[in-house]
């Protein structure tokens, strides 16, 4: 339906309720800002499936409802483009009962988790709850962080604790690897992996803060794990 300048536009009963509601004054702004944004110019999406992606994408990664103007002037076309391609999203959506659906929320749109697959989200959001590291696995695993590559043995003498429990947890989680073994004791020796780096946001052991003001009779445990032996 249309509406008289300045009016809001009315959504008609049978029309998709979540759908964005815009005023002309909302699209006028968007227009001007669009118009006298410094940015580096948008690139054209004048294919309809190219616009349905890059608002798909703006909508992925903002963390609040966005308004179809906001979108407009973003992407630099006009507002009534932006909301045939929040329809044909949506409809996407729903067609192929995908796990995500778009939905009007505080004057604007966001993807939100479908209803029907809520269950389970919640247990997987749960079960990562209750998957996270034990502070002796922690502890483990900060030993071997700093010595690498160390052997079990040696990782029980800094912690005083038998850890063969602890680092079956590690290997299973990916967090640590075998690397072959020590040469005096045939022991097997273990290094972290490149998930423990990813998980701990690093990109090499180089970022390990320093211990030795910490620690500094740390390399003294390594004649009781002699005398242990």
């Amino acid at each position: 339906m249309t509406s008289e300048p300045g009016q809001t536009e009315q959504v008609e009963p049978g029309e998709v309720a979540s759908e964005a509601v815009v005023t002309h004054a909302d699209a006028a702004a968007a227009d001007e800002t669009a118009a006298t944004d410094d940015s580096p110019p948008a690139p054209e999406l004048d294919d309809p499936g190219e616009l349905d992606a890059a608002v798909e994408a703006i909508l992925f990664v903002v963390d609040g409802p966005l308004e179809s103007a906001a979108l407009a002037a973003a992407l630099q076309v006009p507002v009534t483009q932006i909301d045939a391609a929040l329809g044909r999203i949506r409809i996407g959506y729903d067609e192929r009962a995908a796990g995500i659906e778009l939905r009007a929320a505080a004057g604007g749109v966001r993807i939100y988790t479908r209803p029907t697959v809520a269950g389970h989200v919640e247990r997987f959001l749960q079960d990562g709850q209750r998957s996270r590291l034990s502070q002796a696995a922690l502890e483990t695993l900060a030993v071997i962080a700093y010595r690498q590559p160390v052997t079990r043995s040696r990782v029980s003498a800094i912690r005083g604790v038998n850890v063969d429990g602890v680092v079956r947890t590690l290997l299973t989680r990916g967090l640590i690897v075998e690397v072959g073994t020590d040469q005096a004791t045939g022991a097997d020796l273990f290094r972290t992996t490149d998930l423990f780096l990813e998980r701990m946001g690093m990109t090499s052991l180089d970022e390990l803060p320093s211990l030795a003001p910490l620690l500094p009779d740390l390399d003294g445990l390594d004649g009781l794990e002699t005398e242990q032996l």
